[in-house]
């Protein structure tokens, strides 16, 4: 009869552990998902088009790519702990930062403050992601943060209603945007307070036979040397996040552009795609303890690449309906890939979840859709960006599939 039991996704050992870093996976939803209706209420007050107010992605993800190897570095010295409390602390000084920038009143005081953001995201992720795999059993660590990724889904929809009524509230120029970064900043902070006061238990890692034959080798040769798969999983976490941002940021122009709906009903209908996308991890997490994750990502990408096809064909209603159900679908991705991507790296796991952590740089793919959009003017041929992404991750499945290994990390 126990044999039958389902595996618990954590121990009492490490509850509170996991409860902490859960709640930052919020945080960071959030934040990412205060993009998806910043940069329309840009194009709005300040004028622009859809390829300039797509800085707003790019300079944020900007930040996690060029932070995101020495987050790595960091951490590997000093522990997720201290690479919790540094994210934050850039996090909130630059949430708090939009004070200045709407004192200067340009939008490339905006840009600047979130860069700073990106870099404290960036140290964030890379310290949270990896730590949550390992406070519990091996065989439930895609299951665990797939768990705690559904908290990001938590913040997002709360960030895209939160703000969108904020900054979408009817007026010519919208509301303040400086009033939700405030608060947000205020509240990072006071978080980062109590994680200076908390003791995270530091997990060691065991060094592997391969790592101690490779030893006159960096950690990023070792990787990109001796572990093909971790490199397959980086580049298709590089096309998950260039997909899933896309989308999102693209979301409110597409469905305003279709003369479907107003901004202010276009932020509460991505709210609730940001609900379905919350479900599904949260189904996922549940699903994925008895059914291996490799299998689960293969069904789920081939069901968003349908649903990005039927978008791009132009159908009207039922193109709306493909995009919905695609948040569905693509909602087990990140943590999956990113899991996997993880499996049988040992003492190189925080090397390699600095790596992984550099993708978010896909966000920049929705420079791409706002430039095929305003060259052409055709609103639904930008999906081919993500259409491409979903089907390299389907390759990826395909291949662990192929393989047969178990879905298991092994640190």
């Amino acid at each position: 009869m126990s044999n039958n039991k389902r595996p618990k996704l954590t121990t009492n050992k490490y509850l509170l552990p996991f409860i902490l870093v859960t709640s930052l996976f919020f945080l960071w939803g959030f934040a990412r998902a205060i993009l998806d209706v910043l940069n329309k209420h840009f194009q709005n007050a300040l004028d622009i088009s859809i390829t300039q107010s797509a800085l707003v992605q790019a300079t944020t993800y900007l930040g996690y790519f060029l932070m995101a190897i020495p987050a790595g570095w960091f951490i590997n010295r000093h522990g997720y702990r201290h690479g919790v409390i540094s994210g934050l602390a850039l996090f909130g000084i630059g949430a708090l930062l939009f004070i200045p920038g709407a004192e200067a009143g340009t939008f490339y005081a905006y840009l600047g403050a979130l860069f700073i953001i990106g870099c404290g995201l960036v140290f964030l992720e890379t310290s949270a992601n990896p730590y949550v795999t390992e406070l519990g059993a091996p065989e439930t660590a895609t299951a665990r943060l797939n768990f705690s990724q559904s908290f990001n889904g938590l913040g997002s929809l709360s960030a895209t209603f939160i703000v969108g009524q904020i900054l979408f509230n009817g007026t010519d120029n919208g509301g303040n945007i400086v009033v939700p970064y405030t608060v947000l900043g205020i509240v990072v902070l006071i978080i980062a307070v109590v994680f200076s006061r908390v003791n995270l238990p530091e997990i060691k890692h065991q060094v592997t036979e391969e790592e101690i034959q490779n030893e006159k080798e960096t950690r990023i040769v070792q990787l990109f040397r001796h572990h093909p798969m971790f490199v397959f999983g980086l580049f298709t976490l590089l096309a998950y996040e260039v997909s899933e941002i896309s989308i999102n940021s693209y979301f409110i122009n597409y469905v305003t552009g279709k003369h479907w709906m107003n901004d202010n009903t276009a932020s509460i209908v991505l709210t609730c795609c940001l609900a379905f996308f919350m479900i599904g991890r949260f189904t996922g997490s549940w699903i994925m303890r008895s059914v291996k994750a490799e299998r689960m990502l293969l069904i789920c990408a081939a069901g968003s690449v349908v649903c990005i096809g039927t978008v791009m064909l132009n159908l009207g209603k039922v193109s709306m309906v493909a995009l919905v159900c695609n948040y569905a679908f693509e909602a087990i991705m990140f943590p999956t890939i990113f899991s996997l991507a993880l499996r049988g790296l040992g003492n190189l796991t925080k090397s390699a979840s600095s790596l992984l952590m550099m993708t978010p740089i896909g966000g920049c793919g929705f420079l791409l859709m706002g430039i095929i959009a305003d060259s052409t003017g055709m609103l639904s041929l930008p999906f081919i960006i993500p259409f491409i992404g979903y089907f390299i991750i389907l390759l990826f499945a395909s291949e662990l599939s192929r393989k047969g290994k178990p879905s298991v990390l092994c640190l």
